[in-house]
């Protein structure tokens, strides 16, 4: 039997596509491409603006996600909306762990987004700064609390104008990159 694996994210998973002027989505964002590389059924619980969750209603949301789904494993990408917010990677690591905390899916692979580059929704490197601290504090918790990780930054993951959305060829890499990472450090466990 195929696994069930749900991505929870934000736009990225959604698949924003950064030329709509009406919050357009790709045809093919990444879990769906997943899906179709792989065969596995995988649920894309991607949604816009998403930050990562820290309030006990998003947790309670969350958990009736699972419940309702029953995963095989979740595929967790948050952290860039609590950057463009003004978070630091400092935070956003700490509101990460207290989320995972809530997760009841037995296999569980952290995603550090691909780091954000200068572009419209960029004005400063200190955003890109703060992108790349939270792959290597994401590796941390990772190893702390066992569980997969992956950093989409290895990946070559293509960035719009915005430097923050995908590119369709990056959508292509990523599922690329998360379909190895889902192989080695989920389905093997």
């Amino acid at each position: 039997m195929e696994p069930r694996i749900l991505c929870y994210g934000d736009s990225n998973t959604w698949g924003f596509d950064p030329r709509s002027w009406c919050g357009g989505r790709y045809a093919s964002p990444w879990p769906e491409l997943l899906a179709k590389e792989t065969g596995w059924e995988v649920l894309n619980c991607g949604q816009n603006g998403r930050s990562i969750p820290d309030r006990e209603y998003e947790y309670a949301q969350f958990r009736g996600l699972e419940r309702w789904e029953r995963p095989d494993a979740l595929l967790v990408m948050l952290g860039t909306n609590d950057l463009l917010c003004g978070d630091s990677a400092e935070t956003a690591a700490k509101r990460m762990e207290s989320f995972l905390t809530q997760s009841v899916t037995p296999r569980l692979l952290l995603i550090a987004p691909p780091p954000l580059q200068r572009g419209a929704w960029v004005p400063e490197d200190g955003l890109v700064s703060a992108s790349r601290e939270l792959a290597a504090r994401y590796r941390e918790l990772a190893a702390r609390l066992g569980l997969g990780f992956a950093d989409a930054g290895a990946w070559g993951v293509g960035l719009a104008f915005d430097g923050v959305h995908f590119t369709e060829a990056g959508h292509a890499r990523f599922a690329e990159g998360v379909a190895a990472a889902v192989r080695e450090f989920v389905l093997s466990r």
